[in-house]
């Protein structure tokens, strides 16, 4: 098979890796790629809501299979498009069709999703501009911290847990009528914070079967101690350990079965991995939001520890044959710790070349914000490089993630020295 990757980050450099290992796999694109893809694949320069370019690219390269990897091309439609196209609908897609995507691309339609199924979440109500005052009253019926989440797409950014409730209201009125993240939060969704702590869940579905891979855990805030500002993620970890037997049951019987029920019964066409953000309060599982998509940097600790061959489960997916594929997972632990620019969540410069990668032994590195420029690799996003490891536990294979990360080198370059901190 000719498979196309879509993306451009950590996550899919893990996909080229494991797709790569698969003998089905007969020549691998990536679409824009990027330093680590460009070893194993052959890198495109398109982006990655360019349909018309991505169609021209699976016709000349005949491709047989394109993996979604980030959510900007689902939520905009790239499934529907390949199956209204009669020079397409016979590729296979991995990746939900677009009315599903919504369960990432709109805050309230996930909301009302899990409203609608009895599915486990946090309270909640929508403001727009217009009720902005409204908006102001919920808010004073809610105890500190206030969570404020723009409704669309910001890039993991959309959401602000303030502890004052007249910054609360501040932020409101920036989200709503200054649209401090633009088109994303004409529309806001104001809810209650749950205390606990934070893991995800990843599911693989053809629409009718599903299967759970591992659990992980990632670090989003850019500062030690979980402080400061919100990232698109700065480490993971999988298993949580945490999560026993006993809650991985709760989380299937009372979020998975429902999720994948729900998606059959309100007609939401679903081929691809569902990525369940979920918080542990007390000994209860709660859904905080839907991803259609793997998450980053989990992907660098989840795929590792899967034994299958990706490219037969992607088949499987899109057969509808999810049900015969057993999945195996790797015993070991993995974690992964994600190097990034300096100012990084703010602005950050670009073009550093990154030195002593060739020196990691024991420790994979997937790039990220990296490329490829005068046969250097130089950063070129705010998320660098994940140094993924295993061991036979997590504190284990961080040792060996910190250890290699000595030998890397790019100006002005920062991780967190404390993955793992809060288990």
């Amino acid at each position: 098979m000719n498979i196309l990757i879509l993306g451009s980050g950590g996550r899919e450099h893990t996909f080229a890796w494991k797709t790569a290992q698969s003998p089905l796999c007969n020549n691998l694109f990536v679409a824009p790629g990027n330093s680590g893809t460009d070893s194993i694949a052959e890198n495109i320069n398109i982006s990655v809501t360019d349909f018309d370019a991505i169609k021209a690219l699976v016709i000349d390269k005949q491709i047989d299979m394109v993996v979604v990897g980030p959510e900007d091309p689902l939520v905009q439609g790239v499934h529907d498009y390949f199956l209204n196209d009669n020079d397409l609908k016979h590729v296979a897609i991995i990746g939900p069709e677009k009315a599903a995507a919504e369960l990432e691309g709109s805050k309230e339609f996930a909301k009302e999703f899990m409203m609608r199924h009895h599915i486990p979440t946090a309270a909640y109500k929508s403001f727009n501009k217009n009720n902005v005052e409204e908006g102001y009253r919920f808010l004073e019926t809610l105890k500190a911290p206030y969570v404020l989440k723009a409704d669309g797409l910001a890039a993991g950014k959309g959401v602000l847990i303030l502890n004052d409730l007249s910054e609360a209201k501040t932020e409101l009125k920036n989200m709503l009528v200054d649209a401090k993240f633009g088109k994303a939060s004409t529309k806001v969704v104001i809810e209650e914070f749950l205390d606990g702590i934070e893991l995800s869940c990843f599911v693989l579905t053809d629409g009718k079967n599903y299967k759970i891979l591992p659990t992980a855990k990632d670090y989003k805030r850019i500062g030690e101690g979980d402080t400061g500002l919100n990232t698109g993620g700065m480490g993971a970890i999988s298993p949580v350990p945490f999560a026993t037997p006993e809650f991985l049951n709760k989380i299937e019987e009372r979020i998975v079965k429902p999720t994948i029920e729900g998606l059959q019964k309100d007609n939401l066409p679903y081929k691809g991995f569902v990525f369940i953000g979920l918080i542990k309060v007390g000994d209860d599982p709660k859904v905080i939001e839907y991803n259609v998509r793997m998450g980053d940097p989990e992907t660098e600790v989840v795929l590792p520890r899967l034994k299958n061959d990706l490219v037969e489960i992607f088949q499987a997916i899109a057969n509808q044959t999810l049900d015969k594929i057993n999945i195996e997972i790797d015993e070991r632990a993995a974690t992964t710790v994600m190097l990034v620019s300096g100012g990084y969540p703010e602005a950050y410069e670009k073009g550093k070349e990154i030195s002593g990668i060739q020196n990691i032994t024991d420790s994979i590195p997937f790039h990220a914000g990296a490329t490829l420029k005068d046969g250097k690799v130089v950063t070129s996003g705010g998320r660098v490089m994940a140094i993924t490891s295993y061991g036979n536990t997590y504190k284990e294979a961080i040792k060996k993630s910190y250890q290699n990360i000595e030998k890397l080198h790019f100006d002005k370059m920062y991780y967190r020295k404390d993955i793992g901190f809060d288990l």
